[in-house]
């Protein structure tokens, strides 16, 4: 996608300021109170509840752009929001995870976060100074099949899955999947509703907020917890909203 869009496409997004609000509205604070009244409604072991609350105040999912194309939404804005989420997540995490968990500590990892901000905005950079805005590629030449990034994306998921086999078996009877469902549906249903009658905006919108940042919660679970509990909710999450949303977004399509 670097290759394909430029600079002024992507911070385009960031002009539109009711897209802006919308998105830091739903990201940090619709979706930490869903996350925190999901755990409390269903009785999730505290370990679980933990997690759920981590992922609530991850945002910035690096799947966007990717969800975003599926779906056939605005690409250039989801990259940039995407970008901006991220951002504000490195600085949020510190202030807002402590207050309700106290001894978490997050400052030590926001490096990180910027790395993964960077290298998904760096080649769009690098095809804007080359060609003074315009596309690098000429349309229809972009060197990297289409499919890449989806076969990519199935190879992780089976990768993930496979790998934490054991660990997720271990949260069936505990609630933790439909905690999972019901967080991933709100945050899409919550966005949607809040798009107005801009579909374009509601598509972007509504994946970004359900997707969550996974990077990002894995590294406060696996550096502040000592049992594998908060990662494996992390993880159980993250497949859960992956399996839901990609179908989603091809029936976006169509709908």
């Amino acid at each position: 996608m670097g290759t394909s869009l430029t600079v002024s496409q992507i911070s385009e997004s960031f002009r539109d300021f009711r897209l802006v609000l919308l998105a830091v509205l739903a990201n940090f604070v619709l979706m930490p109170l869903a996350a925190f009244t999901i755990a409390n409604v269903l009785w999730l072991d505290e370990a679980f509840a933990v997690g759920l609350l981590v992922l609530g105040c991850s945002a910035g999912a690096p799947f966007l752009p990717k969800l975003a194309e599926l779906a056939k939404g605005n690409v250039p804005s989801a990259v940039g929001i995407m970008v901006l989420l991220m951002v504000i997540t490195v600085l949020y995490l510190p202030i807002v995870l402590p207050m309700p968990l106290p001894g978490v500590t997050v400052w030590t990892h926001g490096g990180s976060h910027a790395r993964s901000s960077c290298s998904c905005f760096f080649p769009s950079r690098l095809d804007s100074f080359s060609t003074l805005g315009t596309r690098a590629w000429p349309t229809g030449s972009n060197p990297w099949p289409a499919s890449y990034p989806i076969l990519a994306l199935v190879a992780m998921i089976e990768l993930i899955v496979i790998t934490n086999f054991d660990k997720i078996l271990d949260v069936f009877g505990t609630r933790a999947i439909l905690a999972g469902l019901v967080f991933i549906s709100s945050g899409f249903g919550n966005s949607w509703l809040l798009r107005g009658s801009n579909t374009g905006i509601g598509r972007v919108l509504a994946l970004g907020t359900a997707q969550r940042n996974i990077a990002a919660a894995l590294v406060v679970a696996s550096q502040n917890f000592d049992g594998p509990k908060v990662a494996v909710i992390v993880i159980v999450v993250s497949i859960v909203g992956l399996l839901l949303l990609l179908p989603l977004a091809r029936a976006l399509v169509k709908r």
